[in-house]
C-alpha cells in the first residue's frame, strides 16, 4: 500500500414523505435506505448512521483479519460477527466485536486466531480513527 492519500466518497440523498428522516446512502452501485435510529423518531427496517458506524468498523476487522489468515495459507471459509457500539449521550463510548471465524482445512490454535484479530485490530484504519476503545471477542 502507498502512502498517498485517498478519498472516498458516497451520496446522500433525503427521501422524505412520511418518515421526514428517511433517505438513502449511495456507495458504488449500491443504494441503502436510512432513516434515523428507532430511538430518535427513525424507521427499524431501515440502516441508521449508529449501525452503519460499527458495520464499518467490523467490516474493516473482517478484511484485515481474512487477508492475513489468507497470506499465512489459513483461508476463511465464514466469519460472522454480533458487534455492538454505545452511544451514552452525544457520543459512542465503546464498541465490541465477537467475530466467529471457520477456516477451510484444519483450524489453527486458539493463540494463532488471537494473533491474526490483533494484526487485524492494529491494521484496521476505521478502528484507529475513533476515539473510544474497540475490544475483540473471538467465539
Amino acid at each position: 500500500m502507498n502512502d498517498e492519500p485517498h478519498t472516498y466518497t458516497t451520496r446522500l440523498v433525503l427521501e422524505g414523505g412520511e418518515d421526514i428522516r428517511a433517505h438513502r446512502v449511495e456507495m458504488g452501485a449500491q443504494s441503502l435506505a436510512a432513516s434515523s435510529a428507532p430511538e430518535f423518531g427513525g424507521d427499524p427496517e431501515k440502516a441508521d448512521p449508529e449501525e452503519m458506524t460499527i458495520a464499518a468498523i467490523s467490516s474493516c476487522h473482517m478484511l484485515w483479519f481474512i487477508a492475513y489468515a489468507r497470506a499465512k495459507r489459513h483461508p476463511v471459509s465464514s466469519y460472522e460477527d454480533q458487534a455492538e457500539i454505545v452511544l451514552d449521550g452525544d457520543r459512542f463510548t465503546s464498541a465490541v466485536l465477537r467475530p466467529k471465524v471457520e477456516f477451510e482445512g484444519e483450524r489453527p490454535d486458539d493463540d494463532f486466531i488471537d494473533g491474526l484479530h490483533e494484526r487485524a485490530h492494529k491494521a484496521c484504519f476505521v478502528a484507529n480513527s475513533v476515539n473510544f476503545p474497540v475490544d475483540v471477542e473471538p467465539q
